[in-house]
C-alpha cells in the first residue's frame, strides 16, 4: 500500500485526499493514516491539511519497493520488484528469480551486496547506504552471439541516467565502464545462462553498480573510484538512479531488439567513449599489444589501428583495454 500512496503522491504533485486514497488502495481511513506515519518514521515529509489531503514534500535516500516501485515509469514497470538491505550479488538473485520463472524486466535492487563480481572474475563490493546495486532480466529470442552488445547498451544507460540526474558528462570505458574524470563511477556485468538442448538464450542477467554518496575511498581506490557526491558535493536519490537507468535501458533495448545492432547509437557512444583517438593496450591471454582506438563497430567491437597500420576489431570476453584509466 506504501508503494501505491507514493506513485499517488507524486503524480499528483498536489494534494491527494484521504478518500481519493482509501478508494484507490480499498482500504479505510485508519489504514491509511497509519501508512502515513510509517513513511514519515522512514524519513519522508508528507504535509496533512485538513480538508485537502496529503502532499509528498520532500524523500528520503532508500532503497525501499515502495521508493523504487513508486517512481517506475518504464515499459517494465509491473514486472516483479525485489529489494534487499544485504545480498550476496543482485545478479545471483536475478538469476535464481529468472530460473523460477520471473519474466523479463524484472528488477533486483541492493543496499549493500557482498559477494558482487566484476568482469574477468573480479570482486566488487558494494557497500551499505552509498551505492547502488541494480541488476535486470532478460529473456530474448535473439541469438547467443548478439548478446554482447546489451553491455554497451547498459553502459549507454547509465551514462544517460547520470546526465539526466546529476547534469555530469560521464564518459564510457569499453566495455562496461563509465568513468567521470578518469575515474570509476559504475561496473557493468552482463551474463548469459545458455539452455543445452538448443544452444539457445535462457537468460540474462545485466547487473550495474555505482558509486552514489561515497565521501571517500579507501588508499588503493582513491585515485581509480569516484563518486556522484565527490564530483558535485551533492546528494542524490539512489532509487531515481535506479529508475532513470531503467527508462533510458529500455527505450534502446526496444529499438536493438529491433535492429539486432548498435547502428542507431553508435555516434554517441562514440562521442563519449573514453580514449577514443588515443594510443590503448590491448591484453588477451598472454598477448599484449598497441594501437589507436577508433570507436566500436556497429556489432559492438572496439575497432583498433594496429602499429603496422591494421584496423583490429576488438571484442570482449577476456580481453582488457587499457588507455589513461589504470584501474582495470
Amino acid at each position: 500500500m506504501k508503494r501505491k500512496i507514493l506513485t499517488m503522491l507524486r503524480e499528483e504533485k498536489d494534494y491527494v485526499s484521504g478518500q481519493e486514497i482509501c478508494e484507490k488502495c480499498v482500504v479505510s481511513r485508519t489504514a491509511v493514516w497509519k501508512a502515513i506515519r510509517s513513511l514519515k518514521e522512514e524519513g519522508y515529509e508528507i504535509e496533512a491539511v485538513t480538508n485537502r489531503g496529503y502532499r509528498l514534500v520532500s524523500a528520503p535516500d532508500v532503497l525501499t519497493e515502495a521508493e523504487i516501485g513508486s517512481r517506475r515509469r518504464d515499459l517494465w514497470k509491473d514486472a516483479p520488484l525485489a529489494v534487499y538491505p544485504v545480498t550476496d550479488s543482485t545478479n545471483i538473485q536475478a538469476s535464481r528469480m529468472a530460473e523460477s520463472g520471473a519474466p523479463e524486466g524484472t528488477l533486483v535492487v541492493a543496499d549493500a551486496q557482498k559477494s558482487g563480481k566484476g568482469r574477468l572474475g573480479r570482486h566488487w563490493e558494494t557497500p551499505s547506504g552509498v551505492s547502488l546495486a541494480m541488476s535486470f532480466v532478460l529473456k530474448p529470442s535473439y541469438p547467443p552471439g548478439k548478446a554482447s552488445m546489451l553491455t554497451l547498451i547498459a553502459a549507454l544507460a547509465g551514462k544517460r541516467a547520470l546526465k539526466r540526474l546529476a547534469g555530469v558528462d560521464a564518459q564510457i570505458k569499453w566495455p562496461n565502464d563509465i568513468v567521470l574524470n578518469h575515474k570509476k563511477i559504475c561496473g557493468i556485468l552482463t551474463e548469459m545462462e545458455m539452455t543445452l538442448e538448443s544452444a539457445s538464450i535462457r537468460q540474462i542477467i545485466v547487473g550495474m553498480g555505482f558509486n552514489v554518496q561515497q565521501n571517500q575511498f579507501e588508499a588503493e581506490l582513491a585515485d581509480k573510484a569516484t563518486s556522484l557526491y565527490l564530483e558535485t558535493g551533492r546528494k542524490f536519490s539512489r532509487a531515481e538512479l535506479a529508475c532513470l537507468v531503467m527508462e533510458e535501458f529500455v527505450e534502446a533495448y526496444r529499438i536493438f531488439e529491433e535492429k539486432l545492432d548498435l547502428s542507431f547509437l553508435q555516434d554517441e557512444y562514440n562521442s563519449c567513449l573514453a580514449g577514443k583517438g588515443e594510443k590503448v593496450r590491448i591484453l588477451s591471454g598472454q598477448e599484449e599489444w598497441t594501437g589507436t582506438s577508433l570507436g566500436i563497430s556497429p556489432q559492438g567491437a572496439l575497432l583498433v589501428k594496429d602499429d603496422q597500420g591494421e584496423i583490429q576489431e576488438i571484442l570482449g570476453g577476456e580481453v582488457s583495454v587499457r588507455g589513461l584509466y589504470q584501474y582495470v
